[in-house]
């Protein structure tokens, strides 16, 4: 172990940087370093908000583990620094994590790909009108989800049962995106999966089955709620399990990702059909997040998993790594 923490070389931790999920990268990040810190790694925290990108270079850094949420973090753009400076740096490239953080772009590759994805209607800034609004629910029904297409831990979401409230979910859902989102909501059992590797060598950790009260997975019961249940074992049948595996391997090639990911997907209850809903390329590391749960079940640990994709850590175009 002391041999593979060597072969790092000096490591910085990217955490908090300016996006809305700041905190929740703080806590990632913290986890990811005491656990590198712990297996012998020379490793540092980095926060881009605070100090600037090039004195990874200056510090002669080796390789960063991405351990940033959100815009400026898991949306391509520090991953194009990283590729100018050379440094090696864990999770999906410029592209993948670009066209990740973009919902829609997301749901375009993958109802190409003949992936499941709930119906959805994308409306541009210059779109947001009242009548443009009112017709939504006309098309793709009611209750439906209004997000903004580019933030994730269910930041600025809102579940909307009648036309009058729509006009509130656009006002919420426009703090944080110009443009705006609105999605099928799938009635039924919420599910998540996570991914580690690249191209043909990717493999599926098991499924988690997620139970939050009244069905409501927001950003508090993400990571400060205790009562929210997580069961992995996910309690699906055998062969749901694995439909829901295949799906997201098939999700997370399609876009181009590497290193590891998360998909989040619905099961519909009325028939058992499989939505998904997005890829997350840098999951939280929190003590409630959900890739350390899967990883522990498959038997690898905190500490193993944060040192294994340490290990992953390259660049667009390098040679490739098995997983």
């Amino acid at each position: 172990m002391k041999t593979i923490a060597k072969s790092m070389g000096k490591v910085a931790v990217l955490m908090g940087g300016d996006s809305a999920e700041r905190e929740v990268s703080i806590m990632s990040g913290t986890g990811v370093l005491n656990a590198l810190l712990s297996q012998g790694v020379d490793a540092s925290a980095f926060d881009p908000a605070h100090t600037d990108l090039s004195e990874l270079k200056s510090e002669r850094f080796d390789r960063v583990f991405v351990a940033l949420h959100g815009r400026h973090g898991e949306d391509g753009t520090v991953q194009g620094a990283l590729e100018l400076l050379g440094i090696p740096y864990t999770g999906s490239g410029v592209m993948a994590s670009a066209i990740a953080m973009d919902k829609v772009m997301t749901k375009r590759v993958w109802v190409a790909e003949g992936l499941p994805t709930p119906r959805w209607v994308w409306l541009s800034r210059d779109e947001l009108t009242h009548e443009r609004i009112r017709e939504v629910p006309d098309r793709v029904g009611l209750p439906l989800i209004v997000k903004p297409p580019r933030e994730g831990s269910s930041i600025g979401i809102t579940k909307v049962a009648g036309y009058s409230q729509m006009q509130d979910a656009v006002a919420l859902a426009t703090r944080y995106d110009p443009d705006l989102l609105c999605e099928e909501f799938i009635e039924g059992t919420e599910l998540t999966c996570p991914v580690l590797g690249q191209g043909a060598d990717a493999r599926a950790l098991p499924v988690i089955r997620i139970a939050a009260p009244d069905g409501n997975y927001d950003y508090q019961h993400k990571y400060f709620s205790e009562d929210t249940g997580y069961h992995c074992p996910s309690g699906l049948p055998p062969e749901e399990e694995a439909e829901v595996q295949r799906l997201v391997v098939a999700a997370y090639r399609a876009l181009g990702c590497r290193g590891w990911g998360r998909a989040d997907l619905m099961r519909r209850a009325s028939d058992g059909k499989f939505f998904l809903l997005e890829m997350n390329t840098s999951p939280g590391m929190t003590g409630h997040s959900l890739v350390p749960m899967s990883a522990r079940a498959a038997g690898m640990s905190y500490e193993q998993l944060c040192l294994h994709l340490l290990s992953q850590a390259t660049l667009d175009g390098a040679p490739r790594k098995s997983a």
